[in-house]
Order: C-alpha cells, then sequence, then structure tokens
C-alpha cells in the first residue's frame, strides 16, 4: 500500500514509519525540513515531500497517487489562533484526499469526555470530525494518555516524581484517565490502514488500567525505585497556575505544559470498545501501565529511546538557516571566535563535543549556565534540562538542553541553534580538523540581536564570554587531551 504520514519528524510518527516499512508498505512523509531527516535510519526507505500542511500544493503533491494518510499533526501551542490553523490544515488534507482518491484516513486524536473541553481537546475532536466528514474513509483512534520514553506525558510524570518529595497538586490529580502504553498506540495505528472501507469513524483506544493521576506518579515511583510521593490535591490550583508549576520543575517548556494540563481536567477513560471487534489487542494482550513505565525506563537506560516529544522544535524559535558567511546577507551580527590546537587526535576532541551538553553539561562557569537556564524557564522557555537523548551521540535535529542540532558533519562539526528566549537569534559552532600529529579546535558563537533589546543583551553578556567561552574552549581541549592519555595509558607493552 502506498502511505502518506504527516507528522513523521513527531514522537508518534517518527516510531510509525519504520513499522509501516516492516509490513511492506511503500511510504512517503511531508516534512516542513527535510534537513532533520538526515541522520534517521529509515530516510533512504522513504519518498519526501518538502511542505507544510498550510500549503495546498504541497498537500496536493504529498496524496498524489497515495491509497492512505496518516494525519499525526497537532498544534501544542499555548496561545493563539492554533485552533483555526488545525481545521485549516484538516481541510486542506480532506480537500486534496478527495482530489486525489486516497482510499484511507487515519488521525490520532483523544480521549474525551462529553460536555465542555478545553480548547486543545476541542480543536483534536473538530480535526477529527472535518476529516470523517470528508467523504474518504476515516478511522479516528481517540487514545488516552500515552505512556512511553521520550513522551511529554511520560516526562512531566517521571519528572516530577523524581524532583519533588511532596507534591501539592492540582485537584486533577484526583480524576481518572487510563493510559496507553506508545506500543499499544502503534499496534492500533498499523492495523486502522488494513480496515475495510466501510469502516469509517471514531474509536476509543486505552490501556487496560484506568488511574487516577496521582496513582499514575507514584505508580513510576514504585517502577523507578523511589518512595511513594504523597499527594496533597489543593483547589487554588487553576491550569494555568499549574502549567506555570511543571514549566518550573520539569524540563517541559509553558507552551507544551498548557495544553497537556488542560486535558487533565477531565476523566478520560474509554466509552466503548468498539475497537476490539476490528482490531484485536497485540499478542500478549495490552500492556499495562505499570509495564509500560518499565519499559520505559529500561529504554531511558539503555540510550535507546527511538523518538522524543523533544524531538519537535518549540513554537516561535528560530528556525531560519545561518545567513552564509562573510556577510551574512547585510545582517547585524555578533561573534564570538576561539580556537586552540590540541596534542589529541581530532578523534579524541569530536568525542568531546559530541557528548556535550546533558549530565556532562557545557565545561565552564556551570553556575551561569543554570541561571540562564532558571531565566528561561521562568520566562517560559525550555530551560537547560531537557538534556540529550544519547549520552555519547546526536544527530540532526535532536534537542540538546536549549540547543537544537542543526548540522552535523561527524567527526568535524556541529551546529547548534538555540531555542531559548532571547531578544535574537543565536548559534553555536564547535569544529575539530587534523593538525599535524595533534588537531585544531575551533568554536564559534553567534548572535543575530532583533532590534535595540538584541543589541543591550549581548553588550549585558559581553563581560561574561571571556569567562563562558574561554573557558568552554579550554576544558574540552584538556579534556579530550586526558582521555588521550588516559586510553594511551590502557594499552600493554605487548599492543604497543
Amino acid at each position: 500500500m502506498r502511505v502518506l504520514v504527516t507528522g513523521a519528524t513527531g514522537y508518534i510518527g517518527g516510531r510509525l514509519v519504520p513499522r509501516l516499512l516492516e509490513r511492506g508498505h511503500r511510504v512517503r512523509v511531508l516534512v516542513r525540513s527535510p534537513l532533520t531527516l538526515i541522520d534517521v535510519p529509515w530516510r533512504d526507505d522513504v519518498e519526501v515531500v518538502h511542505g507544510d500542511l498550510g500549503d495546498p500544493a504541497a498537500v496536493a503533491q504529498a496524496v498524489r497517487d497515495i491509497d492512505a494518510v496518516y494525519y499525526l499533526v497537532h498544534s501544542m501551542r499555548a496561545t493563539g489562533d492554533f485552533d483555526a490553523d488545525e481545521a485549516e490544515a484538516a481541510h486542506a488534507v480532506a480537500d486534496a484526499a478527495v482530489a486525489g482518491g486516497v482510499r484511507r484516513i487515519v488521525y490520532l486524536g483523544a480521549l474525551h469526555p462529553d460536555g465542555p473541553l478545553s480548547r486543545h481537546l476541542r480543536s483534536r475532536v473538530a480535526v477529527g470530525r472535518i476529516l470523517l466528514d470528508s467523504g474518504v474513509p476515516t478511522i479516528v483512534l481517540q487514545a488516552g494518555v500515552v505512556i512511553g520514553a521520550g513522551s511529554a506525558s511520560f516526562e512531566m510524570i517521571r519528572q516530577l516524581t523524581d524532583v519533588l518529595p511532596y507534591m501539592p497538586a492540582p485537584y486533577w490529580v484526583r480524576n481518572r484517565i487510563q493510559p496507553i502504553a506508545v506500543r499499544d498506540v502503534l499496534h492500533y495505528l498499523v492495523e486502522a490502514v488494513e480496515l475495510p472501507v466501510e469502516v469509517s469513524r471514531s474509536f476509543d483506544i486505552g490501556g487496560p488500567d484506568i488511574l487516577r493521576y496521582g496513582q499514575m506518579m507514584n505508580g513510576y515511583a514504585v517502577e523507578a525505585g523511589l518512595r511513594q510521593r504523597p499527594i496533597a490535591a489543593l483547589p487554588v490550583f487553576t491550569p494555568w497556575l499549574a502549567s506555570q508549576w511543571v514549566n518550573l520543575v520539569t524540563p517541559i517548556p509553558r507552551a507544551l505544559a498548557v495544553p497537556i494540563i488542560e486535558s487533565l481536567q477531565y476523566d478520560c477513560v474509554r466509552r466503548e470498545s468498539d475497537i476490539d471487534a476490528l482490531i484485536p489487542p497485540p499478542v500478549g494482550g495490552l500492556t499495562g501501565y505499570r509495564a509500560a513505565v518499565r519499559l520505559a525506563l529500561a529504554r531511558m537506560r539503555e540510550g535507546t529511546v527511538e523518538t522524543s516529544w523533544k524531538d519537535a522544535s518549540v513554537s516561535g524559535a528560530p528556525s531560519d538557516p545561518l545567513p552564509s558567511d562573510p556577510e551574512w546577507a547585510g545582517h547585524t551580527v555578533y561573534t564570538d571566535l576561539r580556537e586552540r590546537a590540541s596534542s589529541a587526535s581530532a578523534e579524541e576532541v569530536w568525542r568531546v563535543v559530541e557528548g556535550i551538553g546533558g549530565e556532562r553539561g557545557w565545561y565552564s562557569f556551570p553556575l551561569a549556565w543554570a541561571l540562564q537556564g532558571w531565566a528561561d524557564k521562568v520566562a517560559g522557555g525550555v530551560g537547560l534540562r531537557r538534556g540529550r537523548r544519547h549520552a555519547d551521540r546526536l544527530q540532526t535535529g535532536d534537542a540538546l538542553d536549549w540547543w537544537r542540532v542543526e548540522q552535523l558533519e561527524r567527526g568535524s562539526a556541529l551546529r547548534l541553534r538555540a531555542e531559548m528566549r532571547v531578544p535574537g537569534r543565536a548559534w553555536l559552532e564547535l569544529g575539530v580538523q587534523s593538525d599535524g600529529d595533534g588537531s585544531r579546535y575551533r568554536q564559534r558563537a553567534l548572535f543575530f540581536p532583533r532590534g535595540l533589546a538584541g543589541r543591550l543583551y549581548w553588550l549585558a553578556i559581553l563581560p561574561f564570554h571571556g569567562v563562558i567561552f574561554e573557558g568552554m574552549a579550554n576544558r574540552i581541549v584538556v579534556t579530550a587531551e586526558r582521555a588521550a592519555s588516559a586510553r594511551r595509558a590502557q594499552v600493554t607493552p605487548a599492543e604497543r
């Protein structure tokens, strides 16, 4: 079957594509930035169409000669006309699917009760209705909270439980929720495309457990080897206030925390189980909540997290490519350039460069980095605690603390784009090349100011550059040289 996947760079889409390929489907993906797929293992096995759901021409091109469309896109903006934009995108896909003769649409929505809903839940329901009303046979899978390594919901549970020994919490910790393991969501998605064309409706999907949110937190605590946390449900925690709290104590930025928390104000459990008659549960049955947590923690320990909520760029973050050297197309630009010669090989220095950030930090003035991270969190940004997906290896598009890997030439060059909230656009470039018996390390920070505020911001932090960037360059080189010396010391005389 010829299948189009929208949202292929997202948490669910990035896991769905390889499973569709394993089933023998021919897969096409519609992405806004093909560069984000450069290091994805299945990149060469799919057809890539460059475009956006807001561009009807790109959508029409993407659905040409396609049998089935997966609609896996949902805005997580907290403000603006996101619901109108989502409705417009859904209409564009529906119209193109009708014109292109598509035989099936599969959409992943959310469990929801009857009655008033949050703006984000209303938007998801509306998108499902638009697709169902298109005339193209449509399956809308309405899922509960998705639990898996890298999912935003799991990460929020994990961080809140890890950080807080006692939890003052909103009243919604007592609401009933039916979580579902990401592997079970993928099972239903893969099978849904095979359903007979006469089936066109929504289906509720969820795992075998119905829990309160507080029980989910303490279920995680047990699996993580932590003591269970006392939880006090307080009526004063509004969704807005709760989202600020989550933003401050977890890596989840406020823009993402708002829609998650708004959806938790309601009991979200399956109202019907009709899907069971059409798609049997996976072999061995659906995965329970505690088992899903165990699997997620194992993936994290092994460094084998397939996709993460962090893979999606932060709303409002800069996405323009870096203007080309040397004139930067007339932009005002501030730079900080540092170069160092090293006795370590280029391979040794690169190993340190590619392992930067996360638990290892940034090799200079940790307090300054931490303060900047907290300031960014207070402003609603991502802060410094997103960490990294794998301890030693990066790929294009990865989140790295408050940076995004924009370009990666493994072994020689790394370019990071800042996603923190500053009055301008910022990049950090780290590179290394062989130089005689050793290597030369090159580090360049660039800042494109926005208005007067951007210029004042650069001047305000300029005194710290001598400490932060100077120390960073020095310590990266020293760390590489020490690692090289340690490896040489481990070589036996016979091996020499």
